[in-house]
């Protein structure tokens, strides 16, 4: 039986951890993108050696330092679109063994940046998070150390939340964590009533 794959994304501070978890709390598994990344970054991990060669600086105590990636995509403009060709290969197949080893009627797939990169194509159903414009700035200028300007680079880097809206099969309001879990349960149920699960 494959599993159905329900695409989860949402912009900086709407909640998508959160969401993520309620899930886990089902019993649903979740794959994360990020946490992928922090994987293959970690000494040991299968992206140590190809960065490496690309960005001496960015090898410490075995693993990548972000930071040092951060620098030199800002120094160079072509830095980033090398770095994507070494770690998105990467991270595919961490999915793709995640997906092999799911046992699961259904499996969530939290990707942040799943329209923008247009991995929605590859699952059965997307699921955006979403809160009002205000709730997610007071959410984000809450995390230590963010800046309004690094708040406004992550924003550009993002679809704007209308057109995630309307790209969504399903959309949940994060604005309180009982009726956001109520929602979760409900879709499970709705996924599971579905021939195709």
């Amino acid at each position: 039986m494959t599993a159905f794959r329900l695409g989860l994304t949402g912009s900086i501070g709407m909640g998508k951890s959160t969401t993520a978890q309620m899930f886990r709390d089902e019993g649903i598994p979740v794959w994360d993108a990020d946490a992928a990344v922090h994987r293959l970054y970690a000494p040991g991990g299968a992206a140590v050696a190809p960065l490496s060669a690309l960005c001496p600086a960015a090898l410490r105590d075995g693993g990548i330092d972000r930071a040092a990636l951060k620098d030199w995509i800002e120094a160079d403009p072509a830095a980033l679109s090398r770095i994507e060709a070494v770690v998105h290969p990467l991270v595919a197949a961490d999915r793709a063994a995640f997906l092999a080893r799911a046992t699961s009627d259904i499996v969530v797939l939290d990707i942040p940046l799943l329209f923008e990169k247009g991995s929605e194509t590859e699952m059965d159903a997307t699921l955006l998070v979403t809160a009002p414009p205000q709730v997610q700035r007071a959410r984000v200028m809450a995390r230590p150390g963010m800046t309004e300007a690094q708040f406004a680079t992550i924003l550009a880097r993002q679809m704007p939340d209308a057109e995630k809206r309307a790209r969504a099969t399903h959309i949940i309001e994060t604005l309180e964590p009982d009726s956001a879990r109520a929602a979760v349960r409900a879709l499970i149920a709705h996924i599971r009533s579905q021939p195709h699960a």
